[in-house]
C-alpha cells in the first residue's frame, strides 16, 4: 500500500525550498553565499540556518526508503535505467541549460560582468571557482543533489546486492527509541568520508541505507511515529541551541558538527513521525504535487535567482522583496512546468514520466 505521507512530506520539502533559498539572499556572516545578496536580515539568517540542517538529509532518507520500495518491484537493470534517466539525465541537461543562467547573474550582480551570455557560457567552463559558483564560474548549483543521489544509488545497489548474497536472512529487528536517536553517531562519522565542499557523499550514502534498511520497516517506523512529540520537541531545543550558537556566537567546532547532525537527525524522525499522523492522505493537491515536484526542484533555482536579482532593485522593504520573490518564483515556476510536460523532449530531458496528472 502507498504511503501518501512519504509523498507529502517530500513535496513539503521541497517547496520549502522556495522560501530557503531567497532568505539566503539575506543570510550573512562568513561562511554564507548565493548568487545574489543583499545584507545581513538577522530573522532571516535564522530561518535558513535552522531549516538547512534537515532539509536536503531528510530528502536521502526518503529517496533510501522508495528504494525499497522500487526495487520489490523492478529488477536490478530497470532500477538503474530508471535512476539513469529519472537523475542523471536531468542532471547534465540542467547542468548545461540551466546553471550557466545563475552564474550569468552571479558575474553581473558581483563582478559588473559586461559580456554577452554565450561569452559567459564559455566562462562557465574555464574560470577558476570553488564550485559554489556562487560569483560565477563553474558549479553543479543545485543539482548537486541529482548527481549525488544517481552515484548513492548505484552504490547502495551494489551493496544491497552483496547483502542479499551474503546475508540474505539479514534483516533489522526492533529498535528502542533511545537506539533510532543514537543513529546520529554513525552519520557523524560518516560526514567527514568524501565531504565536497560541504557537501558529505558519505553522510548522504548513510541517510540513503538508514532508509532503505532501518526506517522502512514498519515496527520502527511504529516507535518513530509513538515517540514523535518527543522527537518535535528534541528538535526544537536542540536546533534552538544549534541556531544561537550558529548565528549569534559565531561558534564553528567538531562539537558543533555533531550538534548540527544530531538537530538535522532529530528533525528527520520528527517529520516522520508527524507526517504518519497527520499527512497520510490524498487528494486531487497532493497528486499533483507529488508528480511536479522533482521537476519543481530542478527549475525552482534559476528562476528564483532571476526574479531575485530584479526585486532587489524594487524600492520595497526587506518583507515585501522576500514576500515577491517566493510568489514570482512560485507562480513562473510551475508555469514553465505545466509547459515542458507537453513537450517530449523536454519531458526526456527532465525526467518526466509519460503519464502525468
Amino acid at each position: 500500500m502507498r504511503k501518501y505521507y512519504m509523498d507529502n512530506l517530500r513535496w513539503f520539502a521541497i517547496l520549502l525550498l522556495f522560501p530557503f533559498h531567497a532568505a539566503q539572499i539575506w543570510s550573512g556572516g562568513e561562511y554564507s553565499g548565493f548568487y545574489i545578496w543583499s545584507h545581513t536580515n538577522t530573522l532571516l539568517f535564522v530561518f535558513s540556518t535552522a531549516v538547512y540542517p534537515w532539509y536536503m538529509t531528510f530528502l536521502f532518507v526518503l529517496a533510501g526508503i522508495s528504494c525499497k520500495y522500487a526495487l520489490q518491484k523492478r529488477t536490478n537493470r530497470q532500477f538503474i535505467a530508471e535512476r539513469t534517466k529519472k537523475l542523471l539525465i536531468p542532471f547534465i541537461f540542467g547542468l548545461l541549460v540551466l546553471v550557466p543562467v545563475m552564474t550569468y547573474i552571479a558575474e553581473l550582480f558581483f563582478n559588473g560582468y559586461t559580456g554577452t551570455y554565450l561569452q559567459q557560457y564559455r566562462l562557465f567552463f574555464t574560470k577558476e571557482t570553488d564550485l559554489t559558483g556562487y560569483h560565477g564560474g563553474f558549479t553543479p548549483a543545485h543539482l548537486w543533489f541529482l548527481l549525488y543521489l544517481f552515484i548513492i544509488s548505484l552504490a547502495a545497489l551494489f551493496i544491497i546486492h552483496l547483502q542479499k548474497k551474503c546475508l540474505p536472512r539479514l534483516r533489522v529487528g526492533s529498535f528502542p527509541y533511545f537506539v533510532i536517536i543514537l543513529l546520529f553517531l554513525p552519520e557523524w562519522l560518516f560526514t567527514y568520508i568524501l565531504n565536497i565542499s560541504g557537501k558529505s557523499l558519505g553522510q548522504f550514502m548513510i541517510l540513503f541505507l538508514f532508509g532503505y534498511y532501518i526506517l522502512s520497516e514498519e515496527h520502527i517506523l511504529q516507535t518513530v511515529k509513538n515517540h514523535r512529540l518527543a522527537s518535535l520537541a528534541i528538535c526544537i531545543l536542540s536546533g534552538s541551541l544549534y541556531t544561537w550558537l550558529y548565528c549569534f556566537e559565531n561558534i564553528r567546532s567538531i562539537w558543533m558538527t555533531g550538534l548540527y547532525i544530531f538537530f538535522g537527525w532529530m528533525g528527520i524522525i520528527a517529520l516522520l513521525g508527524i507526517g504518519q499522523s497527520k499527512l497520510d492522505f490524498q487528494n486531487s493537491l497532493s497528486n499533483y504535487l507529488t508528480s511536479a515536484s522533482f521537476v519543481i526542484y530542478i527549475l525552482h533555482m534559476p528562476i528564483l535567482v532571476v526574479v531575485g536579482f530584479f526585486v532587489l532593485k524594487l524600492p520595497v522593504n526587506v518583507l515585501g522583496q522576500f514576500s515577491l520573490i517566493i510568489l514570482i518564483s512560485l507562480i513562473i515556476t510551475f508555469l514553465v512546468y505545466e509547459i515542458i510536460k507537453k513537450v517530449p523532449v523536454l519531458r526526456f530531458f527532465l525526467g518526466i514520466s509519460r503519464h502525468y496528472p
